[in-house]
């Protein structure tokens, strides 16, 4: 193939109506592009952005790079969306022991969040679905992010969750709302809504009824609902209640997913998050590799005295209760992922970051690591952290892939994800909105 008919087969990949030199305040030159779509990557990529967006996405040698725009050098190197943390808790950063944390800090729950933020955006995370924390702190830190006060990722908060019973959260009253009736469960989703939360957590024993007016209250606002999985009658429950994610599913001792339980969540479209890094998988990764607890990440991102709460609590991590009953290492989790992924299952990436040494700025590479080892294509684990997490939050048109008109959250990462998802681990630049931000 001649060179014309190289340019020509190149032109013809590029999006229609991006060909013309434009404007910008940023040009990201070089590198492999993976766009979030799951096409082919894009070599020697060129993606322009001015303000706040992306104006321009093409090919070194045919984009022309417009005169005063500030050159990042990609060569070398992957482009791809910032990364969608699908589940996560700023509230907590991976102490040992809730019984202990929560009471302890019930009065640093604001500072706690701003410490957790820039390590979303240190892991190349630029937008993060925080799943339950008292609801004026939340709000708070989200608004304080979008104005440009904190350093963090866009932020979509749940406040805090709602309930039939504590259980054994006692110590957790503040993060809850505790409902004895249908019209308390209407009323504490209209109540967490109109107080600034961008979707609703019905959590733990919660009953059917009470799901249908959270839905309710949540769609009627063009709100979502997140809710933790269970059994099949849960499960039925979700489904017909309408809600938009069921979380940590499918997790239990079965090897597999019932059939009747795969079914409802494809044919309502109903998305999984199954947060996976949390409970056995960390364990066990931790036993095998003790050392990681020591990351000096972790006393950077933290002031002494919660460092060393947080440290000591983990020294013996064996003993912990939070992983009370894990006997074995988790296979089943890589039959039920498989059993949802070649059945079409819509499945985001969220980690549950913020539980016992499921530390935020390693959450996500090691999730998705995780599901590659399991046997998900790579391409579409990249999806599932980027794409898959914008069309969750409703916010595909502005967030999810590398595509003119889009915000520019976009990072560089050293080496080839495709390849090895610890390429993921360190990412040299994360940008959002346009701004460079590491």
């Amino acid at each position: 193939m001649n060179l014309r008919s190289i340019i020509a087969a190149t032109l013809l990949m590029l999006p229609v109506g991006v060909l013309t030199a434009q404007d910008a305040d940023l040009a990201i030159v070089g590198g492999m592009l993976i766009d979030g779509n799951e096409g082919i990557p894009i070599q020697n990529s060129v993606v322009l952005v001015s303000g706040e967006h992306i104006t321009h996405v093409g090919q070194v040698g045919i984009t022309p790079i417009p005169a005063g725009a500030r050159v990042i050098d990609a060569n070398g190197k992957t482009v791809m969306p910032g990364l969608i943390e699908s589940h996560g808790h700023l509230m907590i950063v991976g102490h040992g022991e809730y019984s202990e944390w929560f009471p302890e800090y019930e009065d640093r729950i604001e500072e706690i969040m701003v410490l957790s933020a820039p390590q979303f955006i240190h892991a190349g995370v630029t937008t993060v679905r925080d799943v339950g924390a008292p609801l004026e702190p939340s709000v708070k830190v989200r608004d304080d992010i979008a104005a440009g006060k904190i350093v963090g990722p866009r932020l979509f908060v749940s406040g805090p969750f709602i309930v039939r019973d504590y259980g054994r959260y006692e110590w957790g009253k503040y993060f809850q709302v505790k409902v004895n009736s249908v019209e308390e469960a209407r009323q504490a989703a209209i109540d967490i809504l109109e107080g600034g939360a961008d979707l609703l957590k019905p959590w733990g024993i919660i009953y059917p009824e009470d799901l249908k007016v959270i839905v309710e209250e949540a769609h009627k606002r063009g709100k979502t609902v997140a809710t933790h999985g269970g059994a099949l009658a849960r499960i039925r429950a979700d489904v017909e209640a309408g809600v938009n994610s069921i979380e940590h599913w499918p997790g239990g001792g079965k090897s597999y997913i019932e059939q009747e339980a795969l079914e409802l969540i494809i044919n309502s479209g109903t998305w999984i998050v199954p947060t996976w890094n949390g409970g056995e998988d960390i364990f066990y990764w931790t036993l095998d590799y003790p050392e990681r607890l020591d990351d000096p990440l972790l006393r950077e991102f933290l002031p002494q005295d919660m460092y060393q709460d947080v440290r000591e609590s983990l020294d013996h991590f064996q003993r912990l209760g939070y992983f009370r009953g894990g006997k074995g290492r988790p296979k089943s989790h890589q039959k039920k992922l498989m059993q949802m992924y070649n059945a079409g299952v819509k499945i985001a990436l969220g980690t549950d970051s913020g539980t016992p040494m499921n530390f935020h700025y390693e959450a996500m590479w090691q999730q998705m690591k995780l599901f590659v080892n399991y046997g998900m294509d790579p391409m579409h684990v990249i999806s599932a952290a980027t794409r898959n997490g914008a069309e969750l939050l409703q916010i595909a048109d502005q967030l999810g892939t590398i595509e003119p008109g889009k915000l520019a959250d976009i990072i560089v990462v050293d080496g080839n994800p495709l390849m090895d998802m610890m390429a993921l681990r360190n990412p040299v630049r994360v940008i959002k909105g346009g701004e460079v931000l590491k």
